[in-house]
Protein backbone atom coordinates (compact mmCIF):
# COMPACT_ATOMS: atom_id res chain seq x y z
CA UNK A 1 0.00 0.00 0.00
CA UNK A 2 1.40 3.81 -0.96
CA UNK A 3 0.11 6.68 0.59
CA UNK A 4 0.43 10.19 0.51
CA UNK A 5 -0.45 12.60 3.08
CA UNK A 6 -2.35 15.70 3.57
CA UNK A 7 -1.67 18.01 6.39
CA UNK A 8 -4.31 20.91 5.91
CA UNK A 9 -4.85 22.24 9.56
CA UNK A 10 -8.03 23.95 8.23
CA UNK A 11 -11.00 23.81 9.60
CA UNK A 12 -13.74 24.66 7.11
CA UNK A 13 -16.48 24.02 9.42
CA UNK A 14 -17.15 27.77 10.46
CA UNK A 15 -17.49 29.13 6.74
CA UNK A 16 -18.94 26.10 4.91
CA UNK A 17 -21.78 23.52 7.06
CA UNK A 18 -25.12 24.59 6.19
CA UNK A 19 -25.79 24.52 9.64
CA UNK A 20 -23.51 28.04 9.51
CA UNK A 21 -26.71 29.72 6.74
CA UNK A 22 -29.99 30.22 7.97
CA UNK A 23 -31.19 29.82 4.64
CA UNK A 24 -30.11 25.93 4.60
CA UNK A 25 -30.21 25.20 8.37
CA UNK A 26 -33.66 23.71 8.92
CA UNK A 27 -33.27 21.25 6.25
CA UNK A 28 -29.40 20.20 6.46
CA UNK A 29 -28.77 16.93 8.50
CA UNK A 30 -25.47 15.29 9.60
CA UNK A 31 -24.35 11.54 8.72
CA UNK A 32 -23.42 9.27 11.08
CA UNK A 33 -20.81 6.57 10.26
CA UNK A 34 -18.73 3.27 12.11
CA UNK A 35 -15.20 2.59 11.22
CA UNK A 36 -14.70 1.10 8.06
CA UNK A 37 -17.75 2.35 6.51
CA UNK A 38 -17.51 3.92 3.28
CA UNK A 39 -19.07 6.86 2.14
CA UNK A 40 -18.16 6.47 -1.04
CA UNK A 41 -16.88 4.04 -3.57
CA UNK A 42 -15.03 4.31 -7.00
CA UNK A 43 -17.47 4.96 -10.00
CA UNK A 44 -20.24 6.42 -7.72
CA UNK A 45 -21.72 9.47 -9.01
CA UNK A 46 -20.24 13.07 -7.99
CA UNK A 47 -23.01 14.49 -6.31
CA UNK A 48 -22.07 15.52 -2.95
CA UNK A 49 -18.86 17.28 -1.23
CA UNK A 50 -18.58 16.34 2.53
CA UNK A 51 -17.14 17.87 5.85
CA UNK A 52 -15.78 15.66 8.51
CA UNK A 53 -17.33 17.60 11.85
CA UNK A 54 -15.84 14.60 14.10
CA UNK A 55 -13.64 11.25 12.99
CA UNK A 56 -11.50 10.44 10.44
CA UNK A 57 -11.68 9.65 6.79
CA UNK A 58 -9.18 7.87 4.35
CA UNK A 59 -9.27 8.80 0.18
CA UNK A 60 -7.83 6.13 -1.78
CA UNK A 61 -8.15 4.21 -4.68
CA UNK A 62 -7.70 0.51 -6.28
CA UNK A 63 -4.80 0.21 -9.19
CA UNK A 64 -5.67 -2.25 -11.90
CA UNK A 65 -3.19 -4.56 -10.30
CA UNK A 66 -5.35 -4.41 -7.27
CA UNK A 67 -2.86 -2.19 -4.85
CA UNK A 68 -4.97 0.05 -2.48
CA UNK A 69 -3.15 3.37 -2.55
CA UNK A 70 -4.08 5.92 0.17
CA UNK A 71 -4.11 9.74 -1.14
CA UNK A 72 -5.46 11.39 2.28
CA UNK A 73 -6.32 10.95 5.76
CA UNK A 74 -8.44 13.57 6.64
CA UNK A 75 -10.20 14.82 9.91
CA UNK A 76 -12.14 17.32 11.75
CA UNK A 77 -12.78 20.20 10.03
CA UNK A 78 -11.79 19.21 6.64
CA UNK A 79 -13.34 18.50 2.98
CA UNK A 80 -13.50 15.95 0.75
CA UNK A 81 -15.11 15.26 -2.70
CA UNK A 82 -14.59 18.68 -3.87
CA UNK A 83 -14.07 17.56 -7.84
CA UNK A 84 -17.52 17.58 -7.52
CA UNK A 85 -17.67 21.19 -8.10
CA UNK A 86 -14.91 21.30 -10.65
CA UNK A 87 -17.17 19.11 -13.07
CA UNK A 88 -16.26 15.29 -11.78
CA UNK A 89 -19.04 13.22 -12.56
CA UNK A 90 -17.99 10.16 -11.29
CA UNK A 91 -15.51 9.61 -8.23
CA UNK A 92 -12.31 8.29 -9.28
CA UNK A 93 -11.61 7.62 -5.63
CA UNK A 94 -12.98 5.87 -2.74
CA UNK A 95 -13.60 7.66 0.64
CA UNK A 96 -13.41 4.81 3.73
CA UNK A 97 -14.20 5.90 7.76
CA UNK A 98 -10.88 5.15 10.01
CA UNK A 99 -12.30 6.19 13.14
CA UNK A 100 -15.96 5.24 15.35
CA UNK A 101 -18.41 7.59 15.35
CA UNK A 102 -17.27 9.54 12.85
CA UNK A 103 -19.67 12.28 11.69
CA UNK A 104 -19.96 13.75 8.35
CA UNK A 105 -21.54 16.92 7.18
CA UNK A 106 -22.81 16.29 3.07
CA UNK A 107 -23.51 18.89 1.01
CA UNK A 108 -24.75 18.94 -2.47
CA UNK A 109 -23.65 20.09 -5.48
CA UNK A 110 -26.27 22.30 -6.20
CA UNK A 111 -26.03 23.47 -2.68
CA UNK A 112 -22.39 24.17 -2.67
CA UNK A 113 -23.06 25.64 -5.97
CA UNK A 114 -25.61 28.15 -4.57
CA UNK A 115 -23.63 29.04 -1.83
CA UNK A 116 -20.69 30.08 -3.72
CA UNK A 117 -22.70 32.02 -6.16
CA UNK A 118 -23.99 34.13 -3.20
CA UNK A 119 -20.92 34.85 -1.17
CA UNK A 120 -17.96 35.95 -3.72
CA UNK A 121 -15.69 36.01 -0.25
CA UNK A 122 -16.80 32.47 0.45
CA UNK A 123 -16.35 30.81 -3.59
CA UNK A 124 -12.50 32.72 -3.53
CA UNK A 125 -12.10 30.87 -0.34
CA UNK A 126 -12.74 27.74 -1.28
CA UNK A 127 -11.09 27.60 -4.55
CA UNK A 128 -7.78 29.15 -2.98
CA UNK A 129 -7.98 25.60 -1.03
CA UNK A 130 -8.77 23.58 -3.56
CA UNK A 131 -5.50 24.77 -5.60
CA UNK A 132 -3.62 24.63 -2.74
CA UNK A 133 -4.57 21.10 -1.69
CA UNK A 134 -3.67 19.94 -5.82
CA UNK A 135 -0.11 21.39 -5.35
CA UNK A 136 1.00 20.13 -1.89
CA UNK A 137 -0.85 16.60 -3.47
CA UNK A 138 1.86 16.64 -6.68
CA UNK A 139 4.63 18.23 -4.34
CA UNK A 140 4.30 14.81 -2.34
CA UNK A 141 3.51 12.79 -4.92
CA UNK A 142 7.09 13.62 -6.52
CA UNK A 143 8.54 12.55 -2.82
CA UNK A 144 6.80 9.65 -2.53
CA UNK A 145 8.62 8.26 -6.08
CA UNK A 146 11.76 9.71 -5.94
CA UNK A 147 12.85 10.03 -2.08
CA UNK A 148 13.86 7.67 -0.12
CA UNK A 149 11.77 6.60 3.30
CA UNK A 150 13.75 8.31 5.58
CA UNK A 151 13.42 11.27 3.72
CA UNK A 152 10.15 11.16 3.45
CA UNK A 153 9.33 11.37 7.10
CA UNK A 154 11.93 14.26 7.97
CA UNK A 155 9.19 15.95 5.05
CA UNK A 156 6.14 15.04 7.55
CA UNK A 157 7.78 15.98 10.26
CA UNK A 158 8.34 19.25 8.49
CA UNK A 159 4.88 19.85 7.72
CA UNK A 160 3.43 18.43 10.91
CA UNK A 161 5.74 21.33 12.52
CA UNK A 162 4.47 24.13 10.49
CA UNK A 163 0.75 22.86 10.98
CA UNK A 164 0.70 21.70 14.43
CA UNK A 165 4.06 22.85 15.83
CA UNK A 166 4.71 26.01 17.96
CA UNK A 167 8.35 26.76 19.20
CA UNK A 168 9.86 26.18 23.09
CA UNK A 169 10.77 29.93 23.85
CA UNK A 170 13.28 28.89 26.36
CA UNK A 171 15.10 26.11 23.94
CA UNK A 172 14.20 26.96 20.81
CA UNK A 173 12.84 23.81 19.60
CA UNK A 174 9.77 23.08 18.04
CA UNK A 175 7.01 21.25 19.83
CA UNK A 176 4.36 19.07 17.27
CA UNK A 177 1.30 18.05 18.70
CA UNK A 178 -0.01 15.82 15.48
CA UNK A 179 -3.11 13.97 15.86
CA UNK A 180 -1.55 10.97 14.32
CA UNK A 181 -1.16 7.56 15.67
CA UNK A 182 2.47 5.68 14.74
CA UNK A 183 0.20 3.40 12.36
CA UNK A 184 -1.27 6.32 10.69
CA UNK A 185 1.85 8.03 10.33
CA UNK A 186 3.09 5.18 9.22
CA UNK A 187 0.60 4.42 6.54
CA UNK A 188 1.19 8.46 5.90
CA UNK A 189 4.25 8.01 4.24
CA UNK A 190 4.19 4.46 2.84
CA UNK A 191 5.69 2.29 5.33
CA UNK A 192 5.13 -0.16 8.02
CA UNK A 193 4.81 0.91 11.89
CA UNK A 194 8.36 -1.12 12.34
CA UNK A 195 10.11 1.10 9.99
CA UNK A 196 8.86 3.39 11.05
CA UNK A 197 9.99 3.14 14.59
CA UNK A 198 13.94 2.61 13.21
CA UNK A 199 13.78 5.89 11.88
CA UNK A 200 12.35 7.48 14.74
CA UNK A 201 15.00 6.65 16.95
CA UNK A 202 17.50 6.94 14.41
CA UNK A 203 16.19 10.63 14.11
CA UNK A 204 16.51 10.62 17.95
CA UNK A 205 20.25 9.51 17.85
CA UNK A 206 21.19 12.01 15.60
CA UNK A 207 19.53 14.67 18.02
CA UNK A 208 17.15 15.37 14.86
CA UNK A 209 14.22 14.53 17.01
CA UNK A 210 12.74 13.61 20.56
CA UNK A 211 9.24 12.15 20.44
CA UNK A 212 6.91 10.60 22.69
CA UNK A 213 3.31 9.02 22.11
CA UNK A 214 1.57 12.03 21.93
CA UNK A 215 4.38 15.05 20.82
CA UNK A 216 7.31 15.25 18.58
CA UNK A 217 10.09 17.68 19.60
CA UNK A 218 12.17 18.90 16.48
CA UNK A 219 15.39 20.26 17.58
CA UNK A 220 16.22 23.50 16.80
CA UNK A 221 19.56 23.01 15.39
CA UNK A 222 18.74 20.64 13.05
CA UNK A 223 14.85 21.67 12.33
Amino acid sequence: MKTIWFLDDVNLFTILCPHQFKDYKDSHEFDHYKKNDFVYFEEDSADKIYLITTGKVKIGYVTDEGEEIITAILSKGEIFGEKAILGEEKRNEFAQVIDSETSICPITTEMMIDLLRENKEFSVKIYKFIGFRFKKLERRLQLLLFKDTKTRLKEFIKELSEDFGYENVVTGDMIIRQPYTQKEMATLIGTSRPTLNILLNELKEEDYLDFDRKEITLKKLKK
